[in-house]
């Protein structure tokens, strides 16, 4: 039987209502409250992060391959999709789906008013589900066997710009070029959608890449470039090499990390900023227990008196106050996961925090589940702590039996 883990235990049990117990739970309390802001602030974090980047994914995808140009317009030169990089992107295994995309400039406009917009057009390889997150209203457009489709999905910014809603018609100009008349369409709203983004909310409009196609009398094979989703995110350095190398030498490929490098840096910035502020939580639950455990051992300065004269080394006496306060780390650590995922469930499921969708690109305050890293966590406190733990007990070998006999 190991001496120092039952002491600890029958300390435990019978502190009763004591200073000693009042103690604990001042401990405990204090290391709940640490892992609870900690599980829940990775867990905002990562949500926060995980919708950002999703609704930039919806509309740009992880790479972007288009030709090479010096211009800034957004009427693409065309590239072949009967290149080696779109017929066999299989040979690239970091790649899970490729589609095409063309854009083009024009003007939206009703009966009392009009919007300037860029029409995103999509084929039927467009990957539905990435973008399904950001229907608020109506459906996606159907592309018929025949010809393009005269359906357009738009912002809910655009459609409050122009008095419009689903099912309803708008005419949408393009100019070709300033000698030529506009060429017009009269398209239907088929769905709205809301990213909160101004990047994309004030201008994009989805449509048929066949309608662009019709537009630059391009033949059905060529398209303004290539949209690429990776398998993971985190291998888009890699993943954009093999592209390179795949790719025609007429050809440049765009991480969605350098298209908006703004938003990907003001990410990485928070993440500083939380990994900051959780050293500060951690540092003050390592002070409280250290606290903590010297008060217990100034409580029990008679007790270490009388088993250092029976015959206790001072490794002994110290396992003892280091299970104690293992313990009482490890009822903080269950306690304290109860609350964050409890709480963290309770956003996820009922959505109680509102957010204001224009400061934070959400309606709702998102939640993310993590539970590699909330293991980390917890493993991490209790390491801390517990080594932390150490320092305490060194004053242990300092106090002698006789003293501590005599100590009140």
């Amino acid at each position: 039987m190991n001496i120092s883990l039952f002491i600890a235990r029958r300390i435990q049990h019978t502190q009763g209502k004591s200073f000693s117990s009042t103690v604990n739970q001042i401990g405990i309390a204090g290391i709940a409250i640490g892992i609870a802001v900690m599980i829940v602030s990775f867990a905002i974090l990562g949500g926060f992060k995980t919708v950002i980047r999703n609704k930039i994914f919806s509309f740009g995808a992880h790479l972007q391959v288009s030709r090479f140009h010096m211009n800034r317009s957004f009427d693409e030169n065309p590239i072949s999709t009967n290149t080696e990089l779109y017929t066999a992107y299989q040979q690239i295994p970091e790649i899970s789906h490729i589609q095409v995309y063309s854009h083009k400039a024009g003007l939206l406009k009703t009966d009392e008013e009009l919007s300037g917009v860029i029409l995103k057009g999509v084929g039927k390889d467009f990957n539905l589900p990435a973008f399904r997150q950001n229907m608020v209203k109506g459906t996606f457009i159907s592309f018929p066997d025949t010809t393009y489709s005269s359906e357009i999905v738009i912002s809910r910014k655009i459609a409050t710009q122009l008095k419009l809603d689903i099912d309803e018609s708008v005419l949408l100009y393009f100019i070709q070029n300033m000698q030529s008349r506009p060429r017009v369409r009269k398209l239907t709203v088929s769905g709205i959608y809301e990213t909160g983004m101004e990047e994309f909310d004030e201008s994009i409009v989805i449509g048929d890449i066949r309608l662009i196609q019709r537009l630059n009398d391009w033949s059905d094979t060529l398209v303004g470039g290539y949209e690429i989703y990776l398998t993971d995110f985190r291998n888009i350095d890699e993943g954009a090499e093999k592209v390179f190398d795949l790719m025609d030498y007429d050809m440049q490929v765009e991480k969605i990390t350098d298209k908006y490098i703004q938003i990907f840096d003001w990410l990485s910035l928070l993440n500083r900023n939380v990994a900051i502020f959780l050293a500060l939580i951690l540092f003050v639950a390592c002070f409280n227990m250290v606290a903590i455990l010297l008060i217990l051992i100034m409580e029990r300065t008679q007790m270490i008196g009388i088993l250092k004269a029976v015959g206790a080394t001072h490794k002994q006496v110290r396992q003892i106050f280091l299970w104690g306060g293992v313990r009482l780390v490890l009822k903080g650590l269950i306690w304290g996961n109860l609350i964050g995922i409890g709480f963290c469930a309770l956003q996820y499921y009922f959505k109680l925090i509102p957010l204001d969708v224009e400061a934070y690109y959400m309606s709702t305050v998102p939640i993310d589940w993590d539970w590699s890293l909330i293991v980390l966590l917890n493993l991490a406190v209790l390491l801390m702590v517990s080594l932390v733990l150490i320092i305490p007990t060194v004053i242990i070998s300092r106090i002698q039996p006789v003293q501590a006999l005599r100590f009140d």
